[in-house]
């Protein structure tokens, strides 16, 4: 994250110096553009971009190393640094928590890119004490890394990213567990579902433990949640009652409310599952062939089975378009249905 924050603002000609306790990061960091190494005399913002553990303390040090720099921080959870400035006494004016709504499972300066934040949304949480000019430019950081702001309090964040972002890991994690052990014939059956509904868990576990238990009220309740939700499925599971069915019409009628293309509802869109042969240039080909239909792709996803020859791409058009796609693509040769 520090490394692509770097990387992002060096794009727009901003002057970056880095510092880790990992000397190596730098040297890295450093080597791909993200700053220079060199100390500098003065700055106008220290962004701390280091585990969650380590956060309110590397902020109560920055903002005493640096008296004039306004301070914010990258990490998922906001309220415990800002209680560790607050103990600290330190100036919990220029301290501006934020926090980009960005990443992967891969960690480190060697996975950064400057387009991470492009279109992603970036939570600005400035506490009640936070200075107007330090809340601007705090937005001003995540705006040139080319993110959409999103300001909010710092407890109302972590109450939200304990549902978005933290559950979800956890879901995640607990689907692919199950996965250990099993028999290999078993994932010979493993389709894109599985893979859509574990991908995240394979970020890195002592990180993740970090931001989990830092969070751990807001976890807790969604969580508890959760269980609920689980016992009324175990009891239903014997066909003598419907709240399995509500349960499931529940988790439809969440997945309507997630944001699509420019925060609109997905509600509107179709699918069309297209087969596209495993060779180089075919995606390519069914963009262009999409593109003379005048059909606008909303989104896509792949299904690639390494045991098939070819692989199964999703494309999601504006539900009036999806006959019209289907058409188009055949007539040019493509296997594509709705």
């Amino acid at each position: 994250m520090g490394t692509s924050t770097g990387l992002a603002l060096r794009r727009k000609g901003v002057e970056v110096y880095l510092e880790d306790v990992n000397a190596a990061y730098v040297e890295v960091a450093a080597s791909r553009g993200a700053g220079s190494s060199k100390r500098p005399s003065d700055v106008a913002m220290v962004v701390v971009a280091v585990p969650p553990d380590h956060v309110g303390d590397v902020v109560v040090a920055a903002l005493r190393d640096w008296p004039e720099a306004v301070v914010t921080d990258l990490s998922s959870i906001k309220a415990a640094p800002l209680a560790t400035v607050r103990a600290a006494d330190a100036d919990a004016g220029r301290y501006v928590g934020s926090h980009p709504m960005a990443g992967s499972e891969r960690t480190g300066p060697v996975a950064a890119s400057e387009q991470l934040f492009d279109g992603r949304a970036w939570a600005v949480t400035p506490s009640e004490a936070a200075d107007g000019h330090a809340v601007a430019q705090v937005r001003a950081l995540a705006a040139t890394c080319g993110a959409t702001v999103v300001e909010l309090g710092p407890d109302e964040h972590d109450e939200a990213v304990a549902r978005v972002s933290h559950l979800p890991h956890v879901m995640a994690s607990l689907a692919a567990a199950q996965l250990d052990g099993g028999p290999e014939t078993h994932l010979a059956l493993s389709g894109q579902g599985l893979r859509d509904v574990t991908r995240i868990a394979g970020g890195d576990p002592r990180l993740w433990r970090q931001i989990l238990v830092g969070n751990a009220t807001h976890l807790r309740t969604v969580l508890q949640r959760v269980r609920t939700d689980i016992d009324t499925m175990l009891a239903g599971l014997d066909g003598s009652t419907s709240d399995v069915v509500g349960v499931l019409e529940r988790g439809v009628h969440g997945t309507k409310l997630i944001p699509g293309k420019h925060g609109s509802v997905e509600a509107g869109w179709g699918t069309v599952y297209v087969q596209v042969p495993d060779r180089p240039g075919e995606l390519a080909r069914l963009f262009a062939d999409a593109g003379e239909s005048d059909v606008n792709i909303e989104d896509l996803r792949i299904d690639h089975d390494p045991a098939r020859p070819s692989g199964l791409v999703e494309v999601d058009v504006a539900r009036d378009n999806v006959d019209v796609l289907v058409d188009a693509l055949g007539q040019r040769g493509w296997r594509a249905h709705r």
